[in-house]
Protein backbone atom coordinates (compact mmCIF):
# COMPACT_ATOMS: atom_id res chain seq x y z
CA UNK A 1 0.00 0.00 0.00
CA UNK A 2 0.62 3.50 -0.16
CA UNK A 3 3.85 3.05 -2.92
CA UNK A 4 2.86 5.63 -5.38
CA UNK A 5 2.97 8.15 -2.60
CA UNK A 6 6.32 6.27 -0.50
CA UNK A 7 7.73 6.80 -4.05
CA UNK A 8 7.28 10.43 -4.64
CA UNK A 9 8.21 11.21 -1.26
CA UNK A 10 11.01 9.35 -1.07
CA UNK A 11 12.16 11.02 -4.49
CA UNK A 12 11.73 14.26 -3.31
CA UNK A 13 13.57 13.54 0.00
CA UNK A 14 16.58 12.32 -2.09
CA UNK A 15 16.42 15.01 -4.80
CA UNK A 16 16.43 17.61 -1.77
CA UNK A 17 18.97 15.89 0.13
CA UNK A 18 21.02 15.70 -3.11
CA UNK A 19 20.83 19.44 -3.60
CA UNK A 20 21.76 20.37 -0.46
CA UNK A 21 24.73 18.33 0.18
CA UNK A 22 26.07 18.72 -3.67
CA UNK A 23 25.00 21.75 -5.11
CA UNK A 24 25.61 24.21 -2.53
CA UNK A 25 26.43 27.82 -2.98
CA UNK A 26 28.50 29.34 -0.42
CA UNK A 27 27.75 32.67 0.59
CA UNK A 28 29.84 33.08 3.66
CA UNK A 29 32.23 30.94 6.13
CA UNK A 30 33.29 32.58 9.06
CA UNK A 31 37.20 32.14 10.03
CA UNK A 32 37.79 28.94 11.61
CA UNK A 33 39.85 28.77 15.08
CA UNK A 34 43.75 29.38 13.97
CA UNK A 35 42.68 29.72 10.38
CA UNK A 36 42.81 32.91 8.26
CA UNK A 37 39.83 34.53 7.21
CA UNK A 38 38.76 33.66 3.61
CA UNK A 39 35.55 34.08 2.06
CA UNK A 40 34.40 31.54 -0.85
CA UNK A 41 31.72 31.62 -3.65
CA UNK A 42 30.65 29.45 -6.73
CA UNK A 43 27.43 28.80 -7.92
CA UNK A 44 26.43 25.05 -8.03
CA UNK A 45 22.91 25.06 -8.99
CA UNK A 46 19.92 26.85 -7.73
CA UNK A 47 20.01 25.39 -4.02
CA UNK A 48 21.15 28.09 -1.93
CA UNK A 49 22.86 27.94 1.66
CA UNK A 50 25.10 29.87 3.95
CA UNK A 51 28.00 27.90 5.77
CA UNK A 52 29.15 29.29 9.23
CA UNK A 53 31.55 27.75 10.82
CA UNK A 54 31.40 24.23 9.31
CA UNK A 55 27.32 24.68 9.28
CA UNK A 56 25.37 25.53 5.97
CA UNK A 57 21.95 27.25 6.85
CA UNK A 58 19.58 26.98 4.04
CA UNK A 59 18.21 29.40 2.48
CA UNK A 60 13.68 30.19 1.78
CA UNK A 61 14.54 31.01 -1.77
CA UNK A 62 16.70 27.80 -2.75
CA UNK A 63 13.59 25.62 -1.20
CA UNK A 64 11.06 27.29 -3.83
CA UNK A 65 11.94 24.99 -6.93
CA UNK A 66 12.22 21.61 -4.55
CA UNK A 67 8.23 22.80 -2.43
CA UNK A 68 6.82 23.08 -5.78
CA UNK A 69 7.76 19.66 -7.04
CA UNK A 70 6.86 18.55 -3.44
CA UNK A 71 3.15 20.00 -3.38
CA UNK A 72 2.93 18.33 -7.06
CA UNK A 73 3.93 15.24 -6.13
CA UNK A 74 1.26 15.33 -3.17
CA UNK A 75 -1.63 16.41 -5.51
CA UNK A 76 -1.11 13.60 -7.74
CA UNK A 77 -1.12 11.32 -5.29
CA UNK A 78 -4.55 12.68 -4.17
CA UNK A 79 -3.92 14.43 -1.35
CA UNK A 80 -6.16 17.21 -1.18
CA UNK A 81 -5.19 20.55 -1.94
CA UNK A 82 -5.44 22.52 1.06
CA UNK A 83 -2.88 19.15 3.02
CA UNK A 84 -0.95 19.47 0.28
CA UNK A 85 -0.53 23.00 1.04
CA UNK A 86 -0.16 22.53 5.17
CA UNK A 87 2.64 19.77 4.69
CA UNK A 88 4.50 22.03 1.97
CA UNK A 89 4.31 24.98 4.39
CA UNK A 90 5.31 22.79 7.53
CA UNK A 91 8.54 21.35 5.52
CA UNK A 92 9.41 25.14 4.53
CA UNK A 93 9.19 26.26 7.88
CA UNK A 94 11.18 23.02 9.38
CA UNK A 95 14.16 23.62 6.76
CA UNK A 96 14.46 27.75 6.03
CA UNK A 97 17.42 29.01 8.71
CA UNK A 98 18.17 25.35 9.78
CA UNK A 99 21.46 24.72 10.32
CA UNK A 100 23.25 21.52 9.98
CA UNK A 101 26.42 20.45 10.00
CA UNK A 102 28.65 20.05 7.03
CA UNK A 103 28.81 16.02 6.08
CA UNK A 104 25.37 15.23 8.11
CA UNK A 105 23.07 13.27 6.47
CA UNK A 106 20.51 15.87 4.74
CA UNK A 107 18.36 12.73 3.43
CA UNK A 108 18.08 12.12 6.91
CA UNK A 109 16.98 15.91 7.80
CA UNK A 110 14.58 15.89 4.94
CA UNK A 111 12.68 12.62 5.94
CA UNK A 112 12.67 14.14 9.66
CA UNK A 113 10.58 17.43 8.19
CA UNK A 114 8.01 15.20 5.87
CA UNK A 115 7.64 12.74 8.95
CA UNK A 116 7.05 15.89 10.80
CA UNK A 117 4.60 17.66 8.60
CA UNK A 118 2.85 14.65 7.79
CA UNK A 119 2.34 13.08 11.09
CA UNK A 120 0.87 17.26 11.83
CA UNK A 121 -2.15 16.86 9.19
CA UNK A 122 -3.27 12.94 10.26
CA UNK A 123 -2.60 13.41 14.16
CA UNK A 124 -6.16 15.63 14.66
CA UNK A 125 -8.27 15.28 17.86
CA UNK A 126 -6.74 12.05 18.85
CA UNK A 127 -9.36 9.56 20.24
CA UNK A 128 -8.75 6.52 21.77
CA UNK A 129 -11.18 4.15 20.69
CA UNK A 130 -10.92 1.18 22.84
CA UNK A 131 -10.49 3.40 25.91
CA UNK A 132 -13.89 4.80 25.16
CA UNK A 133 -15.53 1.61 24.78
CA UNK A 134 -13.92 0.31 27.92
CA UNK A 135 -15.00 3.48 30.11
CA UNK A 136 -18.36 4.50 28.55
CA UNK A 137 -21.96 3.33 29.89
CA UNK A 138 -23.62 0.14 28.39
CA UNK A 139 -24.81 -0.43 25.78
CA UNK A 140 -22.36 1.82 23.70
CA UNK A 141 -24.30 2.95 20.61
CA UNK A 142 -22.16 2.97 17.43
CA UNK A 143 -24.15 3.91 13.87
CA UNK A 144 -22.24 3.71 10.68
CA UNK A 145 -22.72 5.85 7.82
CA UNK A 146 -21.30 6.26 4.34
CA UNK A 147 -22.21 6.26 0.66
CA UNK A 148 -23.38 2.70 -1.21
CA UNK A 149 -20.71 0.01 -2.40
CA UNK A 150 -17.80 1.37 0.28
CA UNK A 151 -17.19 -1.69 2.23
CA UNK A 152 -19.35 -0.18 5.58
CA UNK A 153 -21.67 -3.49 6.33
CA UNK A 154 -18.43 -5.40 5.89
CA UNK A 155 -16.78 -3.33 8.20
CA UNK A 156 -19.33 -3.31 10.83
CA UNK A 157 -19.19 -7.01 11.10
CA UNK A 158 -15.37 -6.58 11.19
CA UNK A 159 -15.74 -4.34 14.35
CA UNK A 160 -18.44 -6.70 15.34
CA UNK A 161 -15.68 -9.33 15.62
CA UNK A 162 -13.12 -7.14 17.06
CA UNK A 163 -15.34 -6.44 19.70
CA UNK A 164 -15.79 -9.82 20.83
CA UNK A 165 -12.20 -10.81 20.45
CA UNK A 166 -11.76 -8.08 23.46
CA UNK A 167 -14.58 -9.64 25.21
CA UNK A 168 -17.50 -7.43 24.82
CA UNK A 169 -21.09 -9.02 23.80
CA UNK A 170 -22.45 -7.05 20.60
CA UNK A 171 -25.93 -6.91 18.72
CA UNK A 172 -26.19 -6.06 15.55
CA UNK A 173 -29.20 -3.77 13.98
CA UNK A 174 -30.34 -3.92 10.42
CA UNK A 175 -30.96 -0.08 10.19
CA UNK A 176 -30.53 -0.27 6.09
CA UNK A 177 -33.98 -1.13 5.51
CA UNK A 178 -33.79 0.86 1.64
CA UNK A 179 -31.40 -1.04 -0.40
CA UNK A 180 -32.54 -4.49 -1.67
CA UNK A 181 -30.53 -7.01 -0.03
CA UNK A 182 -29.40 -5.39 2.94
CA UNK A 183 -30.76 -7.07 5.18
CA UNK A 184 -30.03 -10.12 3.99
CA UNK A 185 -26.11 -9.22 3.40
CA UNK A 186 -25.60 -8.46 7.03
CA UNK A 187 -27.75 -11.52 8.11
CA UNK A 188 -25.44 -13.14 6.76
CA UNK A 189 -22.24 -12.14 8.68
CA UNK A 190 -24.29 -12.51 11.83
CA UNK A 191 -24.67 -16.46 11.38
CA UNK A 192 -21.29 -16.42 10.80
CA UNK A 193 -20.32 -14.22 14.01
CA UNK A 194 -22.79 -15.70 16.00
CA UNK A 195 -24.02 -12.63 17.02
CA UNK A 196 -28.05 -11.11 17.37
CA UNK A 197 -29.22 -9.43 14.84
CA UNK A 198 -32.23 -6.82 15.06
CA UNK A 199 -34.02 -6.35 11.74
CA UNK A 200 -37.22 -5.54 10.73
CA UNK A 201 -39.03 -5.58 7.19
CA UNK A 202 -37.63 -3.83 3.87
CA UNK A 203 -38.28 -0.25 4.08
CA UNK A 204 -39.15 -0.05 7.74
CA UNK A 205 -38.46 3.11 9.74
CA UNK A 206 -34.31 2.70 10.21
CA UNK A 207 -35.03 4.47 13.20
CA UNK A 208 -37.42 2.16 15.02
CA UNK A 209 -35.19 -0.68 13.70
CA UNK A 210 -31.60 0.51 15.97
CA UNK A 211 -34.09 2.16 18.64
CA UNK A 212 -35.29 -1.69 19.37
CA UNK A 213 -31.77 -3.03 19.05
CA UNK A 214 -31.23 -0.63 21.68
CA UNK A 215 -33.70 -1.30 23.77
CA UNK A 216 -32.34 -5.04 23.44
CA UNK A 217 -29.28 -4.40 24.68
CA UNK A 218 -30.65 -2.89 27.65
CA UNK A 219 -32.63 -5.51 28.31
CA UNK A 220 -30.45 -8.58 28.08
CA UNK A 221 -27.13 -6.22 29.17
CA UNK A 222 -25.30 -6.21 25.96
CA UNK A 223 -22.06 -4.07 25.76
CA UNK A 224 -22.15 -2.73 21.87
CA UNK A 225 -25.24 -1.84 19.52
CA UNK A 226 -23.45 -1.89 16.13
CA UNK A 227 -25.88 -0.25 13.86
CA UNK A 228 -25.83 -0.37 9.48
CA UNK A 229 -27.86 2.35 7.88
CA UNK A 230 -28.60 3.13 3.93
CA UNK A 231 -25.82 4.07 1.65
CA UNK A 232 -26.75 7.41 0.46
CA UNK A 233 -25.12 10.15 -0.95
CA UNK A 234 -25.01 13.90 0.30
CA UNK A 235 -27.37 15.11 -2.48
CA UNK A 236 -30.20 12.03 -1.65
CA UNK A 237 -32.06 14.78 0.73
CA UNK A 238 -35.29 12.08 1.84
CA UNK A 239 -31.99 9.99 2.89
CA UNK A 240 -30.07 12.37 4.56
CA UNK A 241 -33.12 13.57 6.08
CA UNK A 242 -33.66 9.71 7.33
CA UNK A 243 -30.44 9.41 8.50
CA UNK A 244 -30.95 12.95 11.01
CA UNK A 245 -33.44 10.99 12.07
CA UNK A 246 -32.04 8.05 13.32
CA UNK A 247 -29.41 9.95 15.22
CA UNK A 248 -32.46 11.87 16.83
CA UNK A 249 -34.07 9.08 17.99
CA UNK A 250 -31.37 7.26 19.35
CA UNK A 251 -28.83 9.79 20.35
CA UNK A 252 -25.71 7.46 19.31
CA UNK A 253 -22.77 7.15 21.18
CA UNK A 254 -20.34 7.40 18.03
CA UNK A 255 -21.23 8.01 14.82
CA UNK A 256 -18.56 6.90 12.27
CA UNK A 257 -17.97 7.66 8.15
CA UNK A 258 -16.97 4.83 6.31
CA UNK A 259 -15.43 5.31 2.39
CA UNK A 260 -12.97 3.75 0.55
CA UNK A 261 -9.09 4.80 0.83
CA UNK A 262 -8.91 3.93 -2.99
CA UNK A 263 -11.83 6.54 -3.64
CA UNK A 264 -9.17 9.44 -2.80
CA UNK A 265 -10.30 13.19 -3.10
CA UNK A 266 -13.88 11.85 -3.77
CA UNK A 267 -13.76 10.10 -0.37
CA UNK A 268 -12.24 13.52 1.38
CA UNK A 269 -15.40 15.15 -0.09
CA UNK A 270 -17.79 12.89 0.59
CA UNK A 271 -16.67 12.63 4.47
CA UNK A 272 -16.54 16.39 3.98
CA UNK A 273 -20.72 16.35 3.20
CA UNK A 274 -21.55 13.91 5.91
CA UNK A 275 -19.33 15.67 8.57
CA UNK A 276 -21.77 18.88 7.39
CA UNK A 277 -24.76 17.22 7.55
CA UNK A 278 -24.41 14.56 10.58
CA UNK A 279 -21.32 15.30 12.36
CA UNK A 280 -19.47 12.26 12.94
CA UNK A 281 -17.12 11.35 15.76
CA UNK A 282 -14.57 9.78 13.18
CA UNK A 283 -14.02 7.72 10.05
CA UNK A 284 -12.93 4.33 8.52
CA UNK A 285 -10.66 3.33 5.43
CA UNK A 286 -11.61 0.46 3.78
CA UNK A 287 -9.65 -1.12 0.94
CA UNK A 288 -6.52 0.55 2.44
CA UNK A 289 -4.59 -2.95 1.08
CA UNK A 290 -5.07 -1.52 -2.19
CA UNK A 291 -4.82 2.12 -1.95
CA UNK A 292 -1.31 3.23 -3.56
CA UNK A 293 -1.25 6.57 -3.48
CA UNK A 294 -2.84 7.44 0.27
CA UNK A 295 -4.15 10.61 -0.39
CA UNK A 296 -7.82 9.98 1.49
CA UNK A 297 -5.60 8.28 4.61
CA UNK A 298 -3.51 11.66 4.75
CA UNK A 299 -6.39 14.26 3.72
CA UNK A 300 -9.84 13.09 5.81
CA UNK A 301 -8.30 13.58 9.36
CA UNK A 302 -7.31 17.30 8.31
CA UNK A 303 -10.14 18.16 6.35
CA UNK A 304 -12.75 17.34 8.40
CA UNK A 305 -10.81 17.75 11.90
CA UNK A 306 -11.89 14.29 13.18
CA UNK A 307 -9.76 10.96 13.67
CA UNK A 308 -9.34 7.97 11.02
CA UNK A 309 -10.17 5.49 13.27
CA UNK A 310 -9.62 2.25 11.82
CA UNK A 311 -8.13 0.81 8.20
CA UNK A 312 -9.96 -1.84 6.35
CA UNK A 313 -6.74 -4.01 4.91
CA UNK A 314 -8.17 -7.04 3.40
CA UNK A 315 -11.78 -9.38 2.95
CA UNK A 316 -11.44 -11.01 6.72
CA UNK A 317 -13.37 -10.67 9.75
CA UNK A 318 -9.99 -9.75 11.09
CA UNK A 319 -8.77 -7.81 8.62
CA UNK A 320 -9.53 -4.14 10.57
CA UNK A 321 -6.27 -2.52 11.59
CA UNK A 322 -6.33 0.54 14.63
CA UNK A 323 -5.55 3.85 12.95
CA UNK A 324 -1.95 5.26 14.37
CA UNK A 325 -0.21 7.98 12.95
CA UNK A 326 2.85 6.20 13.56
CA UNK A 327 1.47 3.10 11.85
CA UNK A 328 1.15 5.07 8.76
CA UNK A 329 4.64 7.14 9.02
CA UNK A 330 6.44 4.01 9.31
CA UNK A 331 4.79 2.95 6.00
CA UNK A 332 5.59 5.75 4.38
CA UNK A 333 9.44 6.17 4.85
CA UNK A 334 9.77 2.59 5.64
Amino acid sequence: MFEKLKEKLGSFKNSLGGAIEEKETVLEEKPLKNAPSRQKAGVFGKLKAAVVEREFIINENSLQEPLWGLEMALLESDVALPVSEKIVESVKEELVGSRRKIGSSTAAIVESALRDAISKVISVDSFDFDKFIEESDKPVTIVFVGVNGTGKTTTISKMAERLKEQGYSVVLAAGDTFRAGAIEQIERHARALGIKLIKHQDDADPAAVIYDAIQHAKAKHVDVVLADTAGRLHTNINLMDQLRKVVRVNNPDLIIFVDEAIAGNDAVERANMFNKAVPFNGSILTKQDADSKGGAAISIAYTTGKPILFLGTGQGYKDLVKFEPEWLLDRLFE
